[in-house]
């Protein structure tokens, strides 16, 4: 059932080839609110597909510029992952668990049940988990969809805003604004692995400390004790 409704999502993104809206061969979709609408309907099914949001991005800037080309693609951010969130709760746990794999997109079970809007907030903004996957995990999470969609809108817009800007000035790549787009992701790429760090290095700490009891248990009564020197 999940391959064909997936199907169904990567057929609906190759039936308006996204490939030219990259080249500009579409000139009727080109420009007016009823193409930026149809790209952000475009952009939402491509992200259910696991298409790269940073492609998207950079297509919608070098489209519409910064100012139409922004919301259309924060526009196409919530409603893939709306669509993806509510595809899984459709499915359930058992048929969207094999999308998922690495021990990172698993923990985030726990994480977004515990402080979903928190740790929404926080994956969206420090990106280190596809898209697409994080979706997939918040849907067998139980947090609820409103804030789930909340922080991504929140969480996604920085970012989001970098790659619009890079690909609005993609044919100045020595422009100012260029250069500071590239320069905030770069620093947001930075603080995500450093994130990533302090996670495992969290989680080895409470290995350790949890292991620390045994170590220190009490002697079996059977066992001499040792002869004082």
């Amino acid at each position: 059932m999940l391959v064909v409704l997936l199907a169904g999502a990567v057929a609906a993104v190759l039936a308006w080839e996204p490939q030219h809206l990259l080249t500009g061969g579409r000139p009727p979709l080109s420009s007016g609110v009823t193409a930026v609408v149809v790209f952000a309907v475009a952009y939402g099914l491509a992200t259910v597909a696991f298409v790269p949001r940073p492609l998207l991005n950079a297509a919608a800037g070098a489209l519409y510029g910064i100012h139409a080309g922004l919301p259309a693609a924060i526009a196409g951010t919530v409603l893939g992952a709306g669509l993806a969130f509510l595809l899984g709760r459709f499915l359930g746990r058992d048929a969207v668990r094999p999308l998922l794999r690495g021990r990172l997109v698993l923990s985030l079970d726990r994480q977004l049940s515990r402080h979903g809007f928190r740790s929404t907030l926080a994956m969206r903004l420090f990106p280190g988990v596809p898209f697409a996957a994080a979706n997939y995990a918040a849907a067998i999470s139980r947090i609820r969809l409103l804030p789930f969609l909340a922080a991504t809108a929140a969480g996604s817009a920085a970012n989001t805003a970098a790659y619009v800007v890079a690909g609005s000035r993609a044919a100045s790549p020595t422009s100012p604004v260029f250069l500071l787009a590239l320069g905030f992701l770069g620093v947001t790429a930075i603080a995500a692995g450093a994130v990533a760090r302090r996670h495992r290095t969290r989680t080895g700490t409470a290995g350790l400390t949890g292991a620390e009891p045994a170590v220190s248990a009490p002697p079996n009564p059977a066992t001499p004790p040792a002869e004082s020197a």
